[in-house]
Order: C-alpha cells, then sequence, then structure tokens
C-alpha cells in the first residue's frame, strides 16, 4: 500500500510570506452550531517560515492532543488571541452575524495589527485588511487549525466548568451542542441563562 503523501498546511501561507505578508492571521470560530454557551472566536499569527506538522482541524485531534498542541500554540504564536461572541450578541444578530462581528472585532484588536487574514469558511464581511476565505480551511490553513484548536480548547474548558454549575444538561460531555442528553435535561428542566433562545431547543420551560 502506498504511503500517502503529508499534507502542506503552510502552503497558504507561504504564498503570502513570499508576497511580503509577515503577519498573516487564521481565523476560526467554534461553537456555532450548540444549544448553549457562546460561540468562541480565535486568532493566530505564526511566525514567517513557520513550521509544525502536527496542526491540523481540531476535530481530527484528541482531546489531549489539543490541549498540548494549545500549550505549543501560545509559546511559538507571534500573537494569539481569544474572544466570545456573547448570548446578547448572538441572539440581537444571529448566529453567523454574532462570528463575523467576533472574527473583525480580534483582527482589530490585535497587536502586531494583522496584515492579512485567512478565514475559515465562506462568509466575511471585507474590511481594510485583504483576507482569503477558505472553504474546510482549518484542515488546509495551519494558522485556521492553530486558532481552531485554540477556540476549541478555551470553549471546552468553559463548558466544562459551567457543567458543574448545570450537571443535568450533561455539558462536560456534549459542550452545549445538541445531543439527546442536552434535550433531554432541557424536557425535564427548562433553559438556563446560557441557553440560545433563538435556537430550538424543543421546550416551553424556563429557569
Amino acid at each position: 500500500m502506498k504511503n500517502e503523501e503529508p499534507i502542506d498546511r503552510f502552503t497558504y501561507e507561504k504564498k503570502l510570506w513570499a508576497q511580503g505578508f509577515k503577519h498573516i492571521m487564521g481565523l476560526d470560530e467554534v461553537g456555532r452550531g450548540c444549544l448553549a454557551g457562546p460561540v468562541v472566536v480565535a486568532g493566530v499569527i505564526f511566525p514567517v517560515d513557520y513550521k509544525n506538522d502536527l496542526l491540523k482541524d481540531s476535530k481530527q485531534l484528541s482531546e489531549k492532543q489539543r490541549d498540548e498542541l494549545a500549550i505549543q500554540i501560545k509559546q511559538d504564536a507571534v500573537s494569539w488571541i481569544i474572544k466570545e461572541g456573547s448570548l446578547k450578541l448572538i441572539e440581537q444578530k444571529n448566529i453567523l452575524w454574532a462570528s463575523l462581528i467576533t472574527m473583525h472585532e480580534i483582527a482589530q484588536d490585535n497587536k502586531p495589527s494583522p496584515d492579512f487574514l485567512l478565514i475559515d469558511g465562506n462568509r466575511f464581511v471585507p474590511s481594510l485588511i485583504p483576507h482569503q476565505c477558505i472553504i474546510k480551511g482549518d484542515d488546509k490553513s495551519a494558522s485556521i487549525a492553530a486558532a481552531s484548536i485554540l477556540a476549541k480548547v478555551y470553549r471546552d474548558d468553559l463548558m466544562k466548568v459551567l457543567h458543574k454549575e448545570y450537571p443535568e444538561y450533561n455539558w462536560a460531555s456534549n459542550v452545549g451542542y445538541a445531543t439527546k442528553d442536552h434535550y433531554n435535561g432541557l424536557a425535564e428542566f427548562g433553559i438556563t441563562k446560557h441557553h440560545r433562545l433563538g435556537f430550538n431547543l424543543k421546550t416551553d420551560k424556563n429557569r
């Protein structure tokens, strides 16, 4: 059986570095499909010519691998930033716009300022910073993959903390996603202040 060639997830970064961009920020969000908790966005800028063959889509990594890589990313990156898109913002703007607005805030707040944005997905609102959207970018761009890892680790840890206060929904396991045990908790106990009221929670109970 022929061995598969390893994927070079720095292809996009290498092309941009060659064009003179020095602060390329990968952006990704985690938690858009959840019933509870904020959407979390992360941005990562790596040094020019940085290499790390372990970076890939956070969903392809074990929890231990994500935790270890999150530490390494924070050590190696020129800069990294994580920001929550609040429940209030999600209710006001919808989940897509909450994600995009939070991405813009990250790009504006980061020091050093990014000179190019690589964004997971196919939607973004143009700004003064040039950008490229990449479908399934969290497995094609190392910078986006790193952002997905930081966002995933941060959000999972947050939901595990909230689970201690609200164990009825099993957030320690489902981290807010629409699982059977989550819906069972909603049916029996109603909603919490962390639930997204604009989503189909399949319950009329309030808490």
